[in-house]
């Protein structure tokens, strides 16, 4: 919507700039609207009265304002004072034409935005995000609609002679996707997006000083995108870089799991407190694990080699126990998901002091009844009472 609003807003400039005979950016701003909100009316209506998509309403609107934009550039270009209108800059936008009184109404403009924003922000949220339930508490949808359409027009229109309509859509989207990977709360995401939309202008405006054939515009988008970039990249939660770590470190104990799980289940079932060198590779074959996984668990002092043997020390004891039962509780959970009575979802239980205590006692009975709890640990390590970890 808002890509098709900035390509919207070309018509109602030149006509506007025709009725003038002037560059006042009050006009412009006023037959933006016009346009704007006409072309916003002209997508709902598209897509109430007839059986078109949104996403195609969307592209034939763009396509129709924009093009009837291009004609009356063309002809305003042709006419007398065309040369001295400079309104091509409005496709691209030059920074360095804004003038003082034209920089006053940008102030105003933004402050009287940010305002209407922070008023209205409650109702926004819902209507974006859940317009049924603000339509059953009795929110107007109608006013609603208006209004962020309102603004989303007004903040286009202001933007049009720094970046142009062609790019206005890219100041729009692109701080907010960037703020996005920084934040799980909305309140958060619009303060960040504001301050990456800001340092965006600041070094798009900075960087187009070092060349005279640089615009400032397409600058200030790019530097919009090297934002976007480093937050897809570094951002502490959502960062390309930190999901790497996180899958990393996921996979490596899972790992860890599988090979202590499948040594406790040959000691658990050939009673025996140490495996053979010997037995390794088929353990290792069966499940589908590698040599080094095990030198691993031996470099953290899980496992230890001594006579030809590979055993648990008393750390790799308590961890390949309670592994296992996690692994079983989980199991005979699945199994009697719908008839036990829990205060957690199985889906969000993910290590063994999630658990609530009741559910262990409960799950661990039920894994005594089918006789599938671990029963082998040496002589000193006893389980607790309290579901049966140690």
């Amino acid at each position: 919507m808002g890509d098709v609003l900035s390509h919207a807003a070309l018509p109602g400039i030149c006509l506007a700039f025709m009725v003038t005979g002037t560059k006042n950016m009050f006009a412009f701003l006023i037959g933006a609207l016009l346009t704007g909100l006409v072309a916003s009316f002209a997508i709902n209506f598209i897509t109430a009265r007839s059986r078109i998509k949104e996403d195609t309403a969307l592209g034939l609107t763009l396509s129709v304002f924009f093009g009837l934009g291009i004609v009356l550039l063309t002809q305003i270009q042709h006419s007398p004072n065309g040369n001295q209108s400079g309104l091509d800059k409005f496709l691209f936008g030059q920074a360095a034409a804004i003038i003082q009184s034209d920089l006053l109404w940008l102030g105003i403009i933004s402050l009287l935005l940010i305002t209407l924003c922070a008023l209205f922000f409650k109702e926004l949220k819902l209507l974006s995000f859940d317009p049924a339930f603000a339509k059953s508490i009795g929110f107007p949808l109608r006013p609603l609609e208006f209004l962020f359409m309102l603004l989303l027009v007004t903040t286009v229109v202001i933007g049009l002679q720094a970046a142009g309509v062609i790019l206005m859509a890219a100041l729009l989207i692109t701080p907010a996707a960037a703020a996005r990977y920084w934040t799980e709360r909305l309140g958060q995401m619009v303060v960040i997006a504001a301050c990456f939309g800001g340092l965006s202008g600041l070094l798009g405006s900075w960087v187009s000083t070092f060349g005279t054939q640089l615009s400032t515009g397409p600058i200030i988008v790019l530097s919009s995108t090297a934002l976007f970039f480093l937050s897809m990249l570094c951002a502490p939660r959502r960062g390309l870089i930190a999901k790497g770590w996180r899958a990393a470190r996921l996979k490596t104990k899972l790992a860890e799991e599988a090979a202590l799980t499948a040594l406790y289940a040959w000691m658990e079932r050939n009673q025996q407190p140490a495996i053979p060198e010997s037995e390794l590779p088929a353990i290792l074959l069966e499940a589908k694990l590698s040599p080094k996984q095990l030198d691993n668990l031996v470099r953290k002092g899980w496992l230890c080699r001594q006579d030809g043997a590979l055993t648990f020390s008393e750390t790799g004891w308590k961890e390949a126990y309670n592994t296992t039962l996690f692994q079983r509780l989980m199991e005979v959970w699945a199994m009697y998901e719908t008839s036990i009575d829990s205060p957690v979802p199985l889906q969000e239980v993910g290590r063994k002091e999630e658990f609530p205590a009741q559910l262990r006692r409960t799950l661990l009975g039920l894994l005594h009844r089918h006789q599938h709890a671990p029963r082998y640990l040496p002589d000193h390590l006893a389980p607790s009472e309290q579901g049966g970890f140690l």
